[in-house]
């Protein structure tokens, strides 16, 4: 099976994407796959600050329950709340309409994350 893995954006192995440009993030094809139908997301509140690495989130689908990471450190300048009603939008569109957030945070954070190709290499 092949997974929509766009080039422009950096990864975390847990499986989190994170677009440089402009602080959106949010899962992958691949989860969201793994993940089954998705039923409910937790997010942090704006202005919460995040940790690199840290736990943000829950994704919880009807096979289970996962905690999301974020993939650099920084502010959450904005929330995705459509997902609060339509949780279902990380599997139909998790790289358009089924972002989490968008965070403040310093470019220097994306080193040492994941590029598109070794992600692929990484979910092969």
């Amino acid at each position: 099976m092949s997974f929509d893995v766009p080039q422009d954006l950096y990864y975390l192995e847990s499986h989190e994407w994170i677009d440089p440009d402009t602080g959106r993030v949010g899962i992958s094809d691949f989860a969201q796959d793994e993940l089954g139908d998705v039923v409910f997301v937790e997010l942090p509140g704006e202005g919460d600050e995040l940790e690199r690495d840290a736990e943000f989130g829950v994704v919880e689908s009807i096979k289970a329950v996962s905690d999301v990471y974020a993939p650099v450190s920084g502010t959450v300048a904005a929330v995705n709340d459509d997902l609060e009603q339509q949780p279902e939008l990380v599997n139909e569109d998790p790289y358009g309409d089924g972002w989490f957030l968008e965070l403040d945070f310093d470019e220097d954070d994306l080193e040492g994350l994941l590029t598109a190709d070794e992600y692929e290499d990484q979910i092969a």
